[in-house]
């Protein structure tokens, strides 16, 4: 089982990884975070909870009936890409490991893989 601090820095080590963070998904606060200049790891962390809780309810509003559980999330923009890959670990509650990535340096099928791998032994 990984530590807290290993997480963060073997998603740190993914090709192209610019910055990352641990987010605790019920209250929205940064667990952990690497440190990116002029970045408020509190207000991202609550944004990006806020940004993961509408896209469930979007999507149940859209699938009435059914179930809806997201296992990531991708996002791209201009200057990069942003991963988000939510888990439920037994003592911390649901929590989203996040990372943004150089658009240029990074690929994003590697990086899927490396966040699902890197969550996986977070969890177990």
């Amino acid at each position: 089982m990984l530590g807290i601090d290993t997480c963060l820095a073997e998603v740190m080590a993914i090709p192209g990884a610019l910055d990352a963070m641990l987010v605790d998904n019920t209250s929205g606060m940064a667990v952990a975070f690497s440190q990116a200049s002029g970045v408020d790891a509190d207000r991202s962390a609550a944004a990006l909870t806020e940004a993961l809780r509408a896209t469930t309810d979007g999507l149940a509003r859209t699938c009435p009936g059914d179930v809806v559980r997201i296992d990531d999330m991708m996002v791209t923009t201009d200057k990069g890409h942003h991963l988000l890959r939510l888990m439920e670990t037994v003592f911390e509650g649901p929590l989203v490991i996040y990372v943004r990535l150089d658009l240029e340096r990074s690929n994003l099928a590697l990086a899927r893989h490396r966040l699902q791998s890197i969550a996986g032994r977070l969890t177990t």
